[in-house]
């Protein structure tokens, strides 16, 4: 013979159903905070395409062939980070082929090498520069995501209903 007493089960008609309460605070400012991190997180993602669009077309447009001795992607033009890091590299093969192995720093200043060597430093420099801006572009597409994603999640946890579950026992 069992009783509530003895299995320690609280009896039905002692309990008080579960209740959806507002919340003790407001969270008004982080259903506001999650929107915007949602919008701006899409806005990122936008301008990041745009700087990705836009350093691949003036790569585009400046019409550079990746040459048949370069490392990879021989015939190519150079319009992405891959390709322009690969022009960047053969570029530096070539200066160090005609300078004979020495940087422009290296060279007599009236070496008529120099020249050569310092452009193809230039060169080199905004080809990285392109790299740069790239890898700045992939960054704010990444953080885009993210911040929608924590907005996302804010948002949702700011609609969430408030489940207060109390239980009552008799003569308490």
């Amino acid at each position: 013979m069992t009783d509530a007493a003895t299995t320690g089960a609280v009896p039905a008609e002692a309990t008080t159903a579960d209740a959806v309460e507002p919340p003790a605070r407001n969270i008004g400012p982080v259903k506001v905070i999650g929107i915007l991190g949602m919008l701006g997180g899409i806005a990122l993602i936008v301008v990041g395409i745009i700087a990705w669009a836009a350093v691949a077309t003036q790569l585009r447009a400046e019409n550079i062939t990746i040459p048949d001795d370069a490392m990879a992607f021989q015939g190519q033009m150079v319009q992405g980070p891959v390709t322009a890091y690969v022009q960047a590299d053969i570029i530096q093969h070539h200066a160090m082929e005609a300078s004979g192995g020495k940087t422009y720093a290296e060279l007599p200043q009236d070496d008529p090498v120099r020249a050569t060597v310092m452009d193809a430093s230039f060169l080199r420099a905004s080809l990285f520069t392109s790299v740069v801006a790239f890898g700045v572009a992939a960054f704010a597409i990444g953080v885009g995501i993210l911040f929608i994603l924590v907005g996302w999640a804010l948002k949702r946890l700011a609609d969430a209903p408030v489940v207060v579950k109390r239980a009552s026992f008799a003569g308490a």
